[in-house]
């Protein structure tokens, strides 16, 4: 499962996927930057410390950096074509937010940035349901596929995500072939000075992210890449000099894989020790079966 990274150009996207990989991609670079990270769990390091096993799996997510959007210098778009069938191919979107001044010295408009990325995720959902309803008009049958797209009109050309919505399992399995973008999980990363790092993240934007029913962090990119560069134990000092209990990377990888709708079914033995990444709300027999078919 993937989980894209996005934002306005100049929010630092591509450094903050270079901090959390560990990465080096190059910033506004024309193709797609793939990472993959270990999900940290405490649990995993204190069963591997018991049974000493020959090997420790950790579950793991991957991230997709997309590239910049194509567009005129004067509109700071998102969502070009290209873009949009990139991020259809996510599982959950990251969007990375602006939180210090631009190279023209601007301040930040985190709020703005948020309600303007919103906007065109509903306006790409709103032109696919439009399409989809005028050949419906053609073809007979689909009615529920119809009357539930054209529910869903209204609320897209109000301006509201359709994750906002609280669709019932059948009505986003019927949807799941249309890959909404305003129905993907989104976590804000609000991209902050190394000064802010240990500020709380300010509530407009926790406000703004709520009202699209997105779960929301603040980091600082440039400070969680020099942090990633340390030795273990030289970052538990810097981390604490700084009063955080653990990095922003940390809280990030555990973010995204929640966002993913993902718990861990934890095996342990002399030859490994694994987390194995389940559907929350799995049962533990077909976790455990999960485990064996492979």
């Amino acid at each position: 499962m993937k989980v894209g990274l996005t934002g306005f150009p100049g929010a630092g996207k591509t450094t903050v996927f270079n901090a959390l990989t560990g990465l080096h991609a190059a910033s506004a670079g024309p193709g797609l930057n793939l990472g993959v990270i270990k999900v940290p769990d405490a649990r995993v390091d204190a069963l591997a410390a018991i049974y000493r096993p020959r090997k420790t799996t950790y579950a793991e997510v991957s991230f997709v950096d997309f590239p910049p959007a194509r567009s005129a210098p004067e509109r700071r778009t998102v969502l070009d074509a290209a873009t949009v069938a990139q991020l259809r191919d996510a599982d959950a979107l990251v969007e990375v937010v602006r939180g210090f001044p631009d190279v023209a010295g601007a301040p930040p408009t985190p709020a703005a940035d948020l309600e303007s990325f919103a906007a065109e995720l509903v306006l790409a959902d709103l032109a696919v349901i439009e399409k989809r309803l005028e050949r419906l008009k053609k073809e007979k049958g689909h009615e529920r596929e119809r009357a539930l797209l054209e529910r869903l009109a209204p609320s897209l050309e109000a301006g509201t995500p359709l994750r906002t919505l609280g669709l019932a399992p059948e009505e986003r399995a019927l949807l799941a072939g249309f890959a909404f973008l305003s129905l993907r999980p989104l976590l804000v990363v609000l991209n902050v000075p190394e000064a802010a790092a240990a500020v709380p993240l300010p509530e407009e934007v926790a406000a703004r992210a709520r009202a699209e029913g997105a779960e929301a962090m603040a980091l600082s990119a440039r400070l969680e890449a020099e942090i990633a560069e340390l030795e273990p134990t030289d970052r538990d000092a810097f981390l604490a000099d700084l009063g955080l209990a653990e990095s922003a990377r940390a809280r990030f990888i555990r973010a995204s894989y929640a966002l993913l709708d993902l718990i861990s079914f934890l095996t342990t033995g002399e030859d490994e020790c694994r987390a194995w990444p389940i559907r929350r709300g799995t049962t533990a027999l077909k976790a455990a079966g999960k485990v064996h078919s492979d």
